[in-house]
């Protein structure tokens, strides 16, 4: 039998954080601990009945059933270009300037496959998604690091690249609010990333999965809401967080008519298509009643008022987020991130996720998730109030 050796690429890749994670909460709970995971930011909440109601219907009609649009449905795009007219007062063209993606981890993923060759540089944040980092990789780029430091409010220093760099850079990153540190940025930052995207001739990729979720009645702008924006650029998006969709995984990307073929022809390469059933659930989502989206952001607001009262008391510094349903927190003086996650784990039960999983400049940091009933979290903060330290 011979050896089976994997490609380089796969070589350079570090463990997936939430795998690593899921593996020690595994050896936890073997030892009969009852865990509260607060680390993967996955709803646990079920879709709204009227989206399952449509994905049922539509699944019922044999037309449904065969291969798909590679760029996806024209109902879908238009609904989406429909959405960004009354949610941002954007217009886009749905036959252009619209690609469905089945959910928008994929689409980031895949554009690197369309603009990097070996050896192109793409700015990468950290502490970041990781398949930011990952994507570029796979296509043989190479990525540099723009750190998000919290004296800059977690947005990148762009006059800090050195200059060398920017210009053999092809691809920049921005994810707004931001995961992990659920940082918001307004039009000035994006201005800012216009024009030095124009100035070095580097595509903007925004990743706006979050930008539903805000919080107290904050309002996300999009990146293209700038002017400019659309010539430099795409936004990334996804239904699985507004919606509670996570498992459905359909999102889009829209921008630039030129870079939405671009990853378009990577795609017809690669995939199929999303199902043309979750398209037509994704139309209801979109343009259907609302009010579960409100009742989300309430229920996040709550659940993130607990978990932080509860962290204070500890004695943790805590900054209550705008958007997103996560927080970014400070280990206690004397510990590391993975120090602090080991304690929480080991002796309360309590799943986070550690800051420089996400990269080294998440050093320092934890990450909690929203994503459990308030009586958790009510009972995590009265484990965390006991441990002592």
């Amino acid at each position: 039998m011979f050896e089976v050796s994997q490609s380089e690429r796969l070589k350079q890749l570090p463990p997936y954080l939430f795998k690593e994670i899921d593996r020690k909460k595994v050896e936890v709970k073997a030892r009969g601990v009852d865990i509260i995971d607060l680390g993967v930011g996955d709803p646990d909440r079920p879709t709204p009945p009227h989206i399952v109601a449509a994905l049922a219907e539509t699944a019922r009609d044999r037309a449904n059933h065969q291969y798909p649009s590679y760029n996806g449905m024209g109902h879908f795009r238009e609904s989406v270009a429909r959405w960004y007219r009354q949610r941002f007062e954007i217009k886009l063209d749905p036959d252009k300037e619209i690609v469905t993606l089945i959910g928008s981890k994929e689409g980031i993923a895949h554009i690197p496959l369309a603009f990097i060759d070996p050896g192109d540089v793409a700015l990468v944040p950290e502490p970041a998604y990781p398949v930011y980092k990952i994507g570029t990789i796979f296509a043989g780029g190479v990525p540099y690091y723009m750190p998000l430091k919290e004296e800059n409010g977690f947005l990148p220093d762009l006059s800090v690249v050195p200059e060398e760099v920017a210009e053999k850079a092809r691809l920049m990153y921005i994810n707004y609010p931001n995961n992990p540190t659920a940082a918001c940025a307004g039009v000035d930052f994006y201005r800012r990333v216009v024009e030095f995207a124009e100035k070095y001739e580097i595509i903007v990729l925004s990743d706006a999965a979050y930008s539903e979720v805000s919080l107290d009645g904050y309002v996300s702008r999009s990146f293209l809401e700038v002017e400019g924006a659309l010539e430099v650029g795409l936004e990334f998006h996804s239904l699985s967080k507004t919606y509670n969709m996570t498992g459905w995984r359909i999102g889009w990307a829209a921008g630039r008519a030129e870079i939405v073929r671009g990853l378009g022809m990577v795609k017809e390469n690669v995939d199929s298509g999303a199902f043309q059933a979750i398209q037509f659930a994704g139309i209801a989502a979109l343009e259907g009643d609302q009010r579960p989206v409100e009742e989300m952001r309430r229920m996040y607001a709550r659940r993130r008022d607990v978990l932080v009262a509860g962290l204070r008391d500890f004695g943790l510094k805590i900054t209550p987020p705008k958007a997103t349903f996560y927080l970014w927190v400070k280990v206690p003086e004397g510990y590391t991130s993975a120090g602090f996650t080991s304690v929480l784990m080991e002796r309360t039960g309590i799943i986070c996720t550690p800051g420089n999983g996400f990269g080294p400049s998440g050093e320092g940091y934890i990450r909690f998730a929203l994503c459990q009933e308030e009586e958790r979290l009510q009972e995590a903060v009265e484990r965390i109030r006991k441990l002592k330290l």
